[in-house]
């Protein structure tokens, strides 16, 4: 994969021209949704060999688009019981994990959400979303990974959501994991979208020795380097205002709208003297887009406009030319890691961890 504009990946690509080596090792990946982690990973070089998810239809776009080898649609407190699994994924270089975080989320209620059981969608099961994190941590420590890799949103740094974060380091310690965490943000990343994520890297505590380590008084703890500084790109760089036009209170609310501001909060404020609209959100040309978000609500400044598919392909680094069936683009893209952070990451991973455990 070539670079282009001093990125180390490029975020406009199509997987008809895509070289995936899968030398790198070993990947099954969990909560998989539409395949944007997956796709991550296959940039980097790894052979992703299959996948669990709950949503019927997000595992219909995954399957379509990757092909696995082992694909099982399913809770993943079902998944984690099974005691068929084929021996591969007991073998694997790394467990990939994007728990639904919605709880934790710093959009909308966040502790009012904690214990509720919900699902995102129709079509999907009720679960305690807040439990699926320790369900995964349960899946590692049977399958035993060399290393794990999960993602989740920056509310986990927040408040009294630090109360789980200690919680995932505990589990994960039970399990035969020693963790870190890197606050990681996609627009220094290659990404044209300002998205902040928590990343959290787990090695098995038998190869920690095999990796770059901080010595504390009482331990010893793993160290990688997740730090990113490619310069950010501008929705103005992949804009083709083809998206659909904005209807209703939001283009009467749209039509309001100032200069500088960054959602419809204002204008509603102004015209009807009430806080609402938040997740309207508007973008300039001479900006990095905002957090797209499954309901993918992002409206053009300069136009009444929603982002066209391309520009969302663009935004969240999916191929141009992949395959979302009858899901619209912005709700898969919203919900996924974009592709091209995924891949900085295991790229550093790799480089700086399994690596050195493969010599």
């Amino acid at each position: 994969m070539q670079q282009t504009n001093h990125h180390k990946f490029p975020y406009r690509w199509t997987l008809k021209d895509a070289r995936f080596t899968k030398d790198k090792g070993k990947v099954f990946s969990c909560f998989a949704c539409g395949g944007g982690s997956t796709m991550g990973y296959k940039l980097a070089g790894f052979d992703v060999i299959g996948c669990n998810e709950i949503d019927p239809r997000m595992n219909k776009v995954y399957v379509a688009n990757h092909h696995p080898r082992f694909n099982f649609l399913a809770p993943i407190q079902e998944f984690k019981l099974r005691k068929d699994l084929p021996a591969e994924l007991y073998n694997l270089d790394i467990l990939d994990g994007s728990p639904p975080c919605s709880s934790f989320s710093t959009a909308g209620s966040r502790e009012d959400g904690w214990g509720v059981e919900k699902k995102f969608r129709e079509g999907q099961a009720s679960q305690v979303l807040d439990t699926l994190f320790f369900d995964f941590i349960d899946l590692a420590k049977e399958l035993q990974p060399k290393i794990v890799i999960a993602e989740n949103v920056k509310g986990l740094l927040l408040g009294a959501a630090m109360k789980y974060m200690a919680r995932i380091y505990e589990e994960f310690d039970k399990a035969g994991y020693t963790l870190c965490h890197n606050l990681l943000d996609a627009s220094t990343m290659g990404v044209p979208q300002k998205r902040e994520r928590v990343f959290f890297t787990a090695i098995r505590k038998d190869l920690l020795q095999y990796v770059p380590q901080i010595h504390t008084l009482f331990e010893d703890l793993p160290t990688i380097d997740l730090t990113f500084k490619e310069d950010g790109i501008l929705l103005s760089e992949f804009s083709d205002f083809n998206g659909r036009e904005m209807q209703g209170e939001c283009r009467k609310l749209w039509e309001k709208h100032r200069d500088g501001e960054h959602s419809l909060a204002d204008a509603c404020e102004r015209e009807r003297g009430k806080s609402s609209y938040f997740c309207e959100v508007i973008v300039y040309q001479n900006e990095v887009c905002a957090t797209l978000t499954g309901q993918g609500k992002i409206h053009h400044h300069e136009k009444p406009l929603f982002l066209s598919d391309k520009e969302v392909r663009c935004v969240s680094s999916f191929p141009q030319d992949y395959d979302f069936g009858n899901e619209k683009p912005e709700y898969i893209c919203g919900m996924s890691v974009p592709p091209v952070m995924m891949a900085q990451v295991a790229s550093r991973v790799y480089e700086q961890w399994l690596s050195k455990i493969h010599k």
